[in-house]
């Protein structure tokens, strides 16, 4: 079905008010002009600048009408059937007095040909009117839809400068489905965007889309965004993680063609003490399937008002969805949705929107959740169905933390000549990933104070002077290990 016929549907209905949340105001009123035109029926546009217009026909605006109320008492008073589209009208709903009028306006035209039409791109009715209401929502571009856009650029900008765009086919696939979940609008500025400067369509191209798309979807800055994730491979140990990925990212990345007995992967939980690198091995999996990484941070997503929070979960999900394929990084999630909270019910709200977006999910979107405190989190979030698995990290094992002073090392182009790896290995036993880095930290600014060379000694030296997290926090950890033994698996 195609808008056109959908809003043909929502006119001749007998709902007297139909919502369109929207950022395409412009695509919005050709279609209710095509519409207009094919049914008969008079068409207005009224906004608080210009007052209410005839659109069907050639009329000056009635600029003596344009505020809210005189409007809508002049649409009461005139008793013409017509279609009323009421632009960003949305902060004058919460006037009992307009909303009073509407409500009169629309019983007037139920079963009528009469409508009023709210467009903006956000609209929260007032519950009265909400029976009274129909939810128009416009399409978003198929596949065919994008091709045919990027062609006609294509097309504009060959007129002008005299020159083919250049481009190939796997290039132009990846671009279609970049873009797959913008608006018609926004994907003709990105395209268009993407030619300009040099004619050509190419993979250098392909980043910048993304993150525009991104910025584009996460207008709330929910999310934080990471493209270009190859770098986070590069992760000391965790040899079962990457071998458990490896033998997934076919299945997951080729959903479609999965055999009718396998799913598609859905997520892992990552629990762990304290620093040994479990946000690292959350980006470490969206850098081995070289895909997007997106970061969801719960404290974000709460707001004072009520359903705010709830809506605020849907739009980052959504977004999710747009920019799959992606990994979603719930980064400590206990802290969001813990099982003791009192906060009014907001947790449990927002733990049965995540239990049911991850029930119904189709979207290629791999979760990867991080925690802390397993003894905080739901019982129904952790068993098995809901995630793939529940892995553990550990403290990291003797080569692991000579890997890790290594990669730390390569990181900060910090000279290997004379520097006992075995020995920084030995010496280290108990640090977590972040106390190993930060021991390093700690020797170059010692190093940089003295104007010397940075020897193993210097190491050694900063290693005895720090008490790492499994001393400090021996029967801590002790009991997350002990409950994590039989229930997870571990990451080395």
């Amino acid at each position: 079905m195609s808008d056109k016929h959908d809003l043909d549907l929502l006119i001749r209905g007998h709902v007297p008010i139909i919502a369109v949340e929207t950022f395409e105001e412009r695509r919005t009123l050709e279609l209710l002009i095509n519409s207009a035109t094919r049914t008969f029926i008079p068409l207005f546009k009224w906004t608080v600048t210009d007052g209410l217009q005839r659109l069907d026909i050639d009329l000056d605006p009635q600029k003596h009408v344009a505020a809210p109320q005189d409007a809508l008492r002049h649409i009461k008073a005139s008793n013409l059937q017509g279609l009323y589209v009421l632009l960003d009208f949305d902060p004058y709903l919460n006037d009992p007095i307009n909303i009073r009028l509407l409500k009169e306006i629309a019983m007037m035209f139920e079963g009528n040909k009469g409508k009023l039409i709210l467009v903006s791109h956000r609209l929260s009715l007032p519950k009265n009117l909400q029976r009274l209401t129909a939810k128009f929502q416009l399409r978003l571009p198929s596949p065919a839809e994008l091709e045919e856009l990027i062609k006609t650029e294509a097309r504009n900008w060959q007129n002008q400068n005299q020159n083919r765009v250049r481009t190939d086919r796997p290039t132009l696939d990846r671009l279609i489905q970049n873009l797959s979940g913008l608006s018609f609008n926004d994907s003709n500025r990105l395209i268009r965007n993407a030619i300009i400067d040099d004619g050509a369509i190419t993979e250098t191209d392909l980043p910048e889309v993304m993150e525009a798309k991104y910025r584009l979807l996460n207008q709330d800055e929910i999310l934080a965004f990471e493209y270009e994730t190859a770098h986070f491979s590069d992760v000391g140990g965790m040899k079962k993680l990457k071998i458990w990925l490896e033998q997934r990212q076919s299945a997951f990345q080729n959903g479609a063609d999965l055999p009718t007995d396998l799913d598609r992967p859905k997520g892992i939980l990552l629990l762990g003490v304290q620093g040994c690198g479990k946000s690292l091995a959350a980006k470490s999996v969206a850098g081995i399937w070289g895909i997007p990484l997106l970061r969801l941070d719960f404290g974000q997503l709460y707001n004072k008002y009520v359903g705010e929070t709830e809506r605020n979960l849907r739009q980052a999900l959504h977004t999710a969805e747009v920019m799959a394929p992606c990994v979603l990084w719930i980064d400590e999630l206990e802290k969001g949705i813990s099982s003791g909270s009192e906060d009014e019910g907001t947790s449990k709200r927002l733990l049965g929107s995540l239990l049911t977006w991850m029930a119904e999910n189709k979207h290629p979107v791999f979760i990867v959740a991080t925690a802390n405190q397993i003894e905080a989190l739901p019982p129904e979030l952790i068993r098995k169905g809901r995630l793939d698995e529940i892995f553990f990290v550990d403290l990291p094992d003797h080569p692991a933390r000579q890997s890790i002073f290594k990669i730390h090392f390569k990181k900060r182009n910090l000279p290997e000549t004379n520097i006992d790896f075995q020995q920084l290995a030995l010496a280290s036993k108990g640090f977590s990933g972040a106390e190993i880095e930060q021991a390093i930290v700690s020797v170059m600014y010692a190093s940089h104070g003295q104007s010397s060379p940075i020897k193993t000694q210097d190491f050694l030296s900063e290693i005895k002077q720090t008490r790492p997290l499994s001393i400090v926090m021996d029967e801590q950890i002790n009991q997350l290990r002990h409950w994590a033994s039989e229930r997870t698996v571990s990451v080395d």
